[in-house]
């Protein structure tokens, strides 16, 4: 399961497009959720949407930005105008929030809805092992504190739907009675749209209960990127966007459209181009666990990437992943070398030979560089054919005049990491 996060403007019209149908038309939520960002004509909006001026407004950031009321980027009960304006300051312009530093370049505009804070509710629900989970709290809100401590829970086996009945004795014990019918019919419904549309994450804090009706006002919420050919037509047309003040590199752009192009996971993000260690790792898991190990031995400040790929993607896949890790590797030389990790645990249906296969066209390929960049490889891999897989790359070695260290699954996962760096010690 890959977990990409959304823009709030598209999970607030995902949930007023489609809840309806999740709550036999039950729950009606007003489809005006604007999205704004750089190319938009800000003097054409409210021709097309005639709201904008006939009703009081909220507008702030639309990009994975969190505390958006603490950090002053929100505005509220404003008119056009101000909105308008608003907008227009802060467009393309840096801003920081907390220690991170970005371009503000995409807005969310929407009604502003009076309300009390005892309207204010907390929902949230996201995918563990054993099934969903969902958590409630009757005071929800910029102020509602450490939500693991306060939220009652309540786990949904895989497979399960809860009962509006179940979520109201096992959720509501703190709602007012007479909203408790209401709240629970509407968590029934979010969690249908939830598991419906593959969503891993979903918060909304808060949703507000005015006038007998339910207006989620903040969302967050993350999107299993890998179902797209199931739910991808009801998605309509949404960004992943990368997170605040992080642009993707044209390297990092590029892994992430091949990873769109195949059922296989290719990850990439380029840590420090000059670092001397590189690795390509066969794994989620085993990615992190190189990344730890590599850091535990104090040579966080070298390490230069950090990705994986995995789900058992074809050799030409492999090649395209390899070849952009060894171009970025070979670009500026270090009179100490460097090192690459070819790397993972055991796997359970990856042809270790067919992805090895990949690999050695791109290692083939930039011999020369790997020379001149004075690149020590080390290899560790179990699973289906690994031994074919390891001898390749152990008469790879031989032709290319690079070395390379092959291991099996009788080394330890990340004793290569300590070879490599350590000189095994």
């Amino acid at each position: 399961m890959a977990q990409k996060a959304i823009r709030e403007a598209d999970g607030k019209n995902m949930i007023a497009r489609l809840l309806k149908e999740y709550t036999n038309g039950t729950y009606n939520i007003e489809n005006k959720f604007l999205s704004i960002g750089p190319q938009t004509d800000l003097k054409k909006l409210p021709t097309t949407y005639k709201w904008l001026t006939k009703e009081k407004l909220v507008v702030k950031p639309d990009q994975l930005i969190k505390r958006r009321g603490k950090s002053k980027l929100l505005l509220l009960n404003a008119d056009w105008k101000d909105a308008e304006k608003w907008i227009k300051e802060r467009m393309n312009k840096p801003v920081t929030v907390g220690t991170v530093t970005g371009i503000l370049d995409h807005f969310i505009v929407e009604p502003f809805v009076p309300h009390n804070e005892n309207d204010e509710y907390y929902l949230a629900i996201l995918s563990q092992r054993e099934g969903d989970q969902i958590l409630f709290h009757h005071q929800g809100g910029i102020n509602v504190g450490d939500i693991d401590a306060k939220a009652v829970r309540m786990t949904i086996p895989i497979g399960s739907y809860p009962t509006a009945s179940d979520i109201e004795k096992q959720l509501l014990v703190n709602v007012p009675k007479e909203r408790k019918t209401l709240i629970a019919g509407f968590i029934e419904g979010m969690f249908k749209f939830y598991a419906d549309l593959n969503y891993t994450y979903l918060e909304i804090n808060p949703f507000v209960v005015t006038a007998n009706r339910i207006v989620p006002l903040d969302l967050a919420a993350k999107l299993d990127d890998t179902a797209e050919f199931v739910s991808g037509k009801k998605w309509g047309d949404i960004t992943f966007p990368s997170p605040f003040g992080r642009m993707l590199s044209k390297e990092e752009a590029y892994i992430e459209e091949l990873d769109s192009k195949t059922g296989a996971s290719l990850k990439l993000t380029v840590l420090n181009p000059e670092g001397r260690i590189w690795t390509m790792v066969a794994g989620g898991g085993a990615s992190v666990i190189y990344a730890d190990t590599i850091t535990d031995l104090g040579y966080m400040s070298e390490m230069a990437n950090y990705g994986e790929y995995s789900g058992d993607p074809n050799e030409e896949f492999t090649y395209l992943y390899a070849k952009t890790i060894l171009d970025l590797m070979t670009r500026k030389k270090n009179p100490k070398g460097k090192y690459l990790l070819i790397g993972g645990g055991i796997a359970n249906f990856t042809d270790v030979a067919n992805t090895f296969k990949g690999i050695v066209r791109a290692l083939k390929e930039y011999q020369k560089k790997l020379q001149e960049n004075k690149v020590k490889i080390y290899v560790r891999r179990g699973g289906p054919n690994y031994k074919e897989g390891l001898r390749i790359m152990r008469e790879l070695g031989e032709q290319l005049g690079v070395p390379i260290e092959v291991y099996g699954p009788e080394t330890h996962m990340t004793k290569i990491v300590s070879m490599a760096l350590k000189g095994g010690n």
